[in-house]
């Protein structure tokens, strides 16, 4: 009898502890549907005009003086942008005027299309 007591016991006073854990480990969770978004989707296209400052071929980086950004709140500024294809660089001398897309990841500000 003492050991079916002793076994209630211990199983009554473990029984709010693993609830608790369990809540604690939900609450690191994050949401479903954001997990689950694809990258393109949650990467939004930025587009802007700007003319062609610097380019250099060997980071990949093409530094633009560009009018305001409305989407990003930026005011016109001078920068350097990455580029997923480096041939793109092969067709912007220094001071050409520019139409250009591009995305915020985790590289930094990365042009996509430019015209």
């Amino acid at each position: 009898m003492k050991k079916f007591s002793y076994s209630a016991l211990v199983t009554a006073l473990l029984l709010p502890a693993t609830a608790v854990l369990a809540q604690q480990k939900m609450g690191d969770m994050k949401p479903m549907d954001s997990a689950m978004k694809p990258l393109a989707e949650a990467q939004a296209t930025h587009k802007a005009t700007g003319v062609v400052k610097k380019v250099d071929p060997k980071t990949g980086v093409v530094t633009l003086s560009h009018e305001a950004v409305i989407s990003m709140n930026w005011p016109p500024m001078t920068m350097g942008f990455m580029v997923n294809d480096k041939m793109l660089l092969d067709r912007l001398p220094v001071g050409k005027k520019v139409d250009f897309e591009f995305v915020q990841s985790t590289k930094g500000h990365v042009i996509t299309a430019i015209k």
